[in-house]
């Protein structure tokens, strides 16, 4: 029951700095007015939060995973940064310094968006992992999702700074949970720590951890290259992980486009207010419900069964399975927002795309999510890292093309192009279901267990 509470702060404070990033999204057209900006160069309050938070692993979950530092002082230290630029942010008179205080936020809330899976392994056995990772994938999917909804209202009535004062009020809310109640759960800190106190009890310096003698061999040097160098040196020469991070970056990209089109449909076609547009965000909730029931339903019924009797999986592609239908998704989803969007169709139909789009796309993420860490258990922070900084690019960079691409195709052919390049991903997806074994193998990352 601790863990499942535990797992859930941690689902919790994932959530909330998702959120912070489309919290913002309302908020837009003032800033436009209030700084006298272009609507390009007001997306930047997004896009920067977005690309913040897709370095900052690069940084802190090496940091993490060193003996006497751990992963809570790591947690807490950045989560109280984080809070103080939430109030600088409501409050700067700079459109320069907005947007760097938006970048620095998104960076300093990082560390949960990638340890956060570290933790949840920390904490459960590989049977039950999966579970968790559902959870955790579905905050980290929701959060942006909801954004747009908690201040979407509010900002039309008390201004766009009300979109920022609200993300402290729940951030330093559950900064407050995670300070009282988040214990340490790195396997190498908790054992430094102990060997560290008998050594004090007992004066004899014969108690020493494994992990500290490791630590010995380390340089900075190769802290350094852990950090920076490995996490991308696997991507490029990796085939696997190659594709699986350039699929996942296109998709992460199209659901931040969605926050540059719902402007363009719903508003403009359908008439709806921005309070209204921010609700439909809400279909994404109910895309995520359905994957998170699809994805736990297939694995109890199909995987934890035999892994209980046999007492292992076959292979990691295994989990790679639901995808299969999943992949199938993103391009019936694209193609049904994007040609359903007129007036002439209810908005019913294009949301339905939207939800089809997201609820396949979660159990495909869920899938890789799990694969990553078992197939290459020995770099997984490192793909994780990497993984996050490259999604987290391309998104960034999608919230800025999305608008200019959907305005000079039209919604229809701008999402017919992303769909139709979504197609290519379901023969990937295949390929690497199928000799995704083989290609591990003959990888020099690959730690055969």
């Amino acid at each position: 029951m601790r863990k499942t509470a535990v797992a859930a702060l941690i689902c919790l404070y994932t959530f909330t700095i998702y959120c912070g990033s489309s919290i913002y999204v309302p908020s837009v057209g003032q800033v436009m007015e209030e700084f006298n900006v272009t609507e390009t160069a007001a997306s930047l309050g997004l896009a920067l939060y977005v690309l913040g938070y897709g370095f900052g692993p690069l940084l802190f979950s090496p940091l993490s995973e060193v003996p006497y530092i751990g992963r809570n002082p790591i947690y807490i230290i950045t989560f109280a940064i984080f809070n103080l630029l939430c109030v600088g942010a409501a409050l700067t008179e700079s459109f320069a310094g907005f947007l760097i205080i938006r970048f620095l936020q998104g960076f300093f809330g990082s560390p949960c968006l990638a340890t956060g899976a570290a933790s949840l392994t920390d904490m459960f056995s590989i049977i039950y992992i999966p579970y968790s990772l559902a959870a955790w994938s579905g905050a980290m999917y929701c959060g942006p999702a909801l954004g747009p909804l908690l201040s979407g209202f509010s900002v039309v009535v008390q201004g766009w700074r009300w979109s920022m004062w609200e993300l402290p009020w729940l951030s330093c809310s559950v900064f407050v949970l995670v300070v009282i109640f988040l214990p340490e759960t790195s396997t190498p800190t908790l054992l430094y720590r102990r060997s560290k106190l008998l050594r004090e009890e007992t004066g004899s310096d014969k108690y020493i951890d494994a992990a500290s003698i490791a630590l010995r061999a380390v340089t900075p040097r190769d802290t350094i290259k852990a950090a920076l160098i490995k996490p991308f040196e696997i991507s490029l020469k990796d085939p696997s992980i190659a594709f699986v991070n350039i699929y996942t970056s296109f998709t992460y990209g199209i659901y931040y486009s969605f926050f540059e089109v719902f402007p363009l449909v719903y508003p403009k076609i359908y008439g709806m207010n921005l309070g209204e547009t921010s609700a439909v965000f809400v279909c994404v909730l109910i895309a995520c419900i359905i994957g998170i029931i699809w994805y736990l339903s297939w694995y109890c019924i199909c995987i934890e069964k035999r892994f209980k009797a046999l007492g292992s999986y076959d292979v990691p592609e295994t989990f790679l399975r639901p995808g299969l239908l999943g992949v199938f998704g993103a391009p019936i989803g694209m193609f049904l927002f994007g040609w359903g969007a007129r007036d002439s169709i209810p908005w019913e139909v294009p949301t339905l795309g939207i939800v089809i789009y997201c609820g396949f796309s979660f159990v495909v993420g869920s899938g890789i999510f799990i694969y990553l860490p078992l197939g290459y258990p020995h770099y997984a922070a490192s793909l994780f890292a990497a993984n996050d900084a490259l999604r987290s690019s391309f998104a960034a960079a999608a919230i800025l093309f999305g608008r200019p691409l959907y305005l000079n195709l039209g919604i229809g052919k701008g999402c017919s192009l992303l769909g139709g390049l979504s197609i290519l991903g379901i023969v990937g997806f295949w390929y690497l279901f199928r000799y995704g074994d083989q290609l591990r193998k003959r990888s020099k990352f690959t730690i055969q267990q």
